[in-house]
């Protein structure tokens, strides 16, 4: 099952990748200012990860669809 972390973009940097399901730093889904990530992993959880609050998939997408992940702005 997957699990998912909200972190601060200027810890990005320090991940390791190998720890989690995504290969770089591209893949990360950021809020719009960038101050923040969404990194997932599966199994045991990464030490940089360790006391944060982990969510589902469907708690994470409720999260997704908020103003500091959105844009109201069309394209």
């Amino acid at each position: 099952m997957k699990k998912y972390v909200i972190i601060d973009a200027q810890i990005v940097p320090g991940i390791d990748f190998n720890l989690i399901l995504e290969s770089d730093q591209y893949g990360l889904i950021y809020n719009l200012d960038r101050t923040q990530a969404i990194v997932k992993f599966e199994g045991d959880t990464p030490s940089f990860l360790a006391g944060k609050t982990q969510y589902t998939h469907s708690e994470i997408l409720a999260i997704l669809a908020g103003e500091e992940w959105t844009s109201s702005e069309g394209p």
